[in-house]
């Protein structure tokens, strides 16, 4: 086991093959053009990064373009981070070819050689992220190319990439003898009712398939060996697995707030929910943190369970909560605790990774609907450059001294029940009448952040005398300095000193919302001026920095 637990970084690559587009989240959140990207990420701290050196991006037609993954990865070596380079990412190669071509696993070997001969000092690969998980979003529930809707679908893409990412190692370490399998997976556990008992355990078995084929264990005994025969496999292919594993170096566990789920028969208890089935029960499929079985749905037990049956050191290689941003550091925070909390009891755990550190577009409908709905991680890039973000303090903080803290995680999140705490979670002062001072109160109490009304005159020996961690006052008269109607929304922060922070809206804007973008700018511990805007068509806001010129005018910086 390694000395100390590490956390590592990762950037939200994903190329998606859609019916009518292909979606690219490396440009869409505008990474691919942001070279200074790399820089924020080494000042950080982080030592190990997945990042992308991927087939569709250099092409596979005999007209290879290295120039990207040259910079980017020339730039990550002089700064001393280890790329963990990642080659196929939910994709599915270049547009020559597929993951269910009989020639894709041989392609995608020739470049994952045509790699490690250009990059000789590379030393960890992920040829393909999350097979099963990728097959079954692409096999089973048609979202993805080739869009199959069956089980048998689901099945060929999984050996097809298995074998893909076998004969890319093999291929890799002919250049590099010691390059190491990074092998990453989703392998959320299924909880249900008595009744579905059936179908929940058929899940749990299957969410092995992946690892089980490159660890060669699919032979004739094992319990999908003839399902997979049935669905069209090869058997060749099975053998060839099973008699030349490669089994990964690492395991790594992509987790989130909707990994693990339940499954329930009693539909009138989910009114608002999509129902689904098997052919022989009905029942809603959701998350197990909404459900009863919220306190088993831990990533130390997901960890231990991997641990228990592979025997071989493991990362966390993506976690990440789409929420706001005291539910992002509480996810965090929460998974690096587990995390320690697994290694304690015997696993051997080398990391966590903050994943998708410049966020991620659409992922609330798996890219299938392009609405530019944006989850930031580290840095928000819904500014002129990256924003740093209250994850990013925290990830610097565990990557130098190995833990952090923050006001903000004095209580748990939603999805936790919630004990007495064992001491007053310290407080952010709140001074000023009227509707916006009621929204913001309602929002920090539906937030968990703890919120003290104070009357105006008492905020500055408040914030001075207490442990209040933030005073919010608000200017809600609603008039201009002429007398007029005002337009806008003026709400400050002051921190402890003199460091204070503003923000304005426009009246048009929502309360909550403002509110809301406020209070992530509070727990960034954000300074300045800033201005909340709305993007058309999406309906979706961004929050731009402003300053002042000689003359008092401001102009965004």
């Amino acid at each position: 086991m390694s000395d100390s637990l590490e956390i590592w970084g990762g950037v939200e690559c994903s190329i998606v093959r859609l019916r009518e587009r292909t979606r690219d989240q490396l440009r869409e959140t505008g990474h691919f053009d942001r070279a200074g990207d790399l820089s924020l990420i080494a000042e950080m701290g982080i030592k190990t990064l997945r990042y992308p050196v991927l087939w569709e991006l250099v092409g596979g037609d005999g007209s290879l373009n290295w120039r990207w993954p040259d910079a980017r990865l020339n730039e990550l070596r002089r700064l001393g981070v280890r790329p963990i380079a990642g080659l196929v990412h939910h994709g599915s190669g270049p547009k020559s070819t597929h993951v269910l071509d009989p020639d894709f696993p041989e392609l995608l070997a020739r470049y994952a050689g045509q790699v490690a001969e250009r990059y000789p000092w590379l030393e960890m690969f992920t040829p393909i992220n999350e097979p099963l998980t990728t097959a079954r979003i692409s096999g089973l529930y048609g979202l993805w190319h080739p869009h199959g809707t069956c089980e048998a679908t689901c099945f060929r893409l999984t050996v097809a990439q298995c074998r893909a990412t076998a004969l890319a190692m093999k291929a890799i370490r002919e250049h590099i003898p010691g390059a190491q399998l990074v092998q990453t997976e989703d392998f959320g556990r299924v909880f249900s009712t008595p009744r579905l008992r059936y179908q929940a355990d058929y899940e749990n078995e299957r969410r092995w398939l992946a690892l089980d084929l490159l660890s060669g264990l699919v032979d004739d005994d094992h319990p999908f060996h003839r399902r997979l025969l049935d669905a069209g496999v090869d058997r060749r292919h099975l053998d060839e697995l099973s008699a030349d594993p490669c089994p990964p170096n690492v395991i790594g566990i992509d987790y989130y707030l909707t990994s693990d789920r339940l499954l329930d028969d009693d539909l009138r208890r989910y009114p608002d929910e999509q129902t689904g089935g098997n052919g022989i029960d009905a029942y809603v499929d959701i998350a197990a943190v909404r459900s009863q079985m919220r306190d088993h749905a831990r990533l130390r037990f997901r960890l231990k369970e991997i641990w228990d049956r592979y025997r071989r050191p493991i990362a966390v290689t993506e976690l990440h909560n789409g929420c706001t941003r005291e539910e992002q550091l509480r996810w965090l925070i929460e998974g690096w605790q587990e995390a320690k909390a697994a290694r304690h009891d015997g696993a051997d755990i080398r990391a966590i990774t903050a994943w998708s550190l410049f966020g991620a577009t659409d992922w609330n409908s798996m890219l299938a609907h392009q609405k530019g709905y944006y989850e930031s991680g580290a840095f928000d890039v819904r500014d002129a450059s990256p924003r740093k973000t209250i994850i990013a303090s925290a990830v610097s903080q565990i990557a130098k001294e190995g833990a952090f803290d923050h006001p903000a995680l004095d209580r748990p999140g939603w999805w936790r029940t919630e004990c007495p705490p064992i001491k007053p979670a310290r407080s952010m002062l709140l001074a000023g009448f009227g509707r916006m001072a009621s929204v913001i109160e309602e929002c920090c109490h539906r937030r968990r952040l703890a919120v003290r009304p104070t009357p105006p005159d008492k905020l500055t020996q408040e914030l001075a005398q207490t442990n209040s961690w933030a005073a919010i006052s608000i200017d809600d008269a609603g008039r201009s300095s002429r007398g007029s109607l005002s337009a806008l929304t003026n709400l400050r922060c002051r921190f402890p000193g003199i460091a204070t922070l503003d923000l304005q809206a426009a009246r048009t804007i929502g309360m909550v919302e403002t509110a809301n973008a406020f209070l992530d700018l509070v727990v960034d511990g954000q300074t300045g001026m800033f201005r909340l805007l709305r993007a058309e068509p999406n309906n979706q806001y961004w929050i731009e920095a402003v300053a002042e010129d000689e003359s008092g005018a401001s102009y965004a910086v």
